[in-house]
């Protein structure tokens, strides 16, 4: 089973919110999850990310991969950086 680590919107019309969440690749964008790793609010100033990093580190560990504004966010968050120092150290 293929995982993604991806947004799943939440919200009302013209306010979005969103779930970091891993989900099969395979499932629709809003339908069933693996389990929720943390929340994106992009309408706050400035934007609100809320992270679990153990869980986001463990499922990039496990082989997820995380989509293209997910990986940005990582990135931001220093996420991405420990997974790679982690990567290599082994």
């Amino acid at each position: 089973m293929a995982v993604k680590i991806r947004l799943k919107r939440m919200g009302a019309k013209r306010n979005p919110f969103y779930r970091i969440v891993a989900a099969d690749a395979r499932a629709p964008r809003d339908g069933r999850i693996i389990e929720k790793i943390g929340t994106y609010n992009p309408t706050t100033e400035p934007e609100e990310v809320v992270l679990d990093e153990e869980l986001a580190l463990k499922w990039l560990a496990n082989g997820a991969q995380p989509t293209d504004t997910v990986r940005n966010i990582l990135s931001r968050q220093g996420i991405m950086k420990k997974h790679h120092e982690a990567k290599n150290n082994k």
